[in-house]
């Protein structure tokens, strides 16, 4: 993981205040990665890592806001939105996770590859898009009935389904890695040859606890039983949430199947997808991504 945050020049946009903030935070999260594999530091370094973090964070997002608002960047609105979603969302939901956990292996591995994923994703492509270095990826803001209106059935989908309640981490997840996973993908037709991808993401350790609960028995690893199982679980999850898709008559399902996080990391580094959804059910976390051709 340390090797995926080394600091490179390339990575600068030519702003300096902004360059050494950037360089800042990557060498905290790199700091606390270290702490983190040193067993008796690992909770103290995230207790004192996330404050840390969570403060330098709040002050280069509004250094960074005041810059693109001097230059009059075009996408400031969604570039804003980003942050938002980090320091309004998805740090106080890592720090419930870390403190609800006391610190557990999963907690804070749930915050360092998280904070990793979307330094990296949002440093290397989103903030060099400032400067003209590189287009923005995120292009598409979401209106906020369409959002809640996905957010509210797929709470009460996961409800019925998987018998958890949800709590939202982040409203745009490009990929972040949160833990070993399992990633369903089920593909819609459009009557006009266009495709419509829907992935649903499980942390491995929520499909195993969903599964016995269900079986009655504890499972420790996941096998074809519980493989499968998962997989019927989340075309039930996918299948419901999809009516809307299908409502109209335009989209019709075509293929449903696992695939791997390279073949995730392919699709989004073409495209982030129009609604990506992170959400903490309390024994794990799972994304929920729509991701159509245009």
């Amino acid at each position: 993981m340390t090797k995926e945050i080394e600091w490179k020049e390339r990575f600068n946009i030519g702003v300096e205040n902004i360059d050494k903030a950037h360089q800042n935070l990557f060498s905290i999260v790199r700091k606390l990665i270290y702490l983190n594999q040193e067993e008796k530091k690992g909770q103290w370094a995230c207790a004192e890592g996330i404050k840390y973090f969570k403060n330098y964070a709040v002050k280069h997002f509004a250094e960074e806001e005041a810059y693109m608002l001097s230059i009059h960047y075009p996408g400031y609105e969604i570039h804003k939105r980003l942050h938002d979603d980090l320091r309004y969302k998805t740090l106080p939901a890592l720090d419930r996770d870390l403190v609800m956990s006391e610190y557990s292996p999963e907690s804070i591995r749930h915050f360092l590859g998280i904070c990793l994923g979307w330094l990296s994703g949002h440093i290397l492509v989103e903030d060099r898009a400032i400067t003209g270095n590189i287009s923005a990826k995120w292009k598409k803001e979401q209106s906020v009935l369409n959002i809640e209106t996905l957010e509210t059935a797929i709470a009460d989908t996961i409800e019925e389904i998987f018998k958890r309640q949800t709590n939202i981490v982040s409203e745009h997840y490009g990929g972040e890695d949160f833990g070993t996973c399992l990633i369903f993908r089920q593909t819609y037709q459009h009557r006009e040859n266009k495709r419509l991808q829907v992935f649903f993401i499980l942390e491995e350790r929520l499909i195993l606890q969903t599964v016995g609960a269900m079986l009655g028995i504890n499972l420790s690893k996941i096998d074809k039983m519980v493989s499968e199982a998962g997989k019927e679980l989340s075309q039930q999850v996918i299948q419901r949430i999809g009516l809307n898709f299908q409502s109209s008559g335009q989209y019709k399902p075509v293929d449903n199947h696992i695939i791997t996080k390279e073949q995730l990391q392919q699709e989004f580094n073409l495209a982030y997808p129009d609604y990506g959804l992170l959400l903490d059910t309390g024994y794990g976390y799972f994304a929920f991504c729509i991701k159509a051709e245009v």
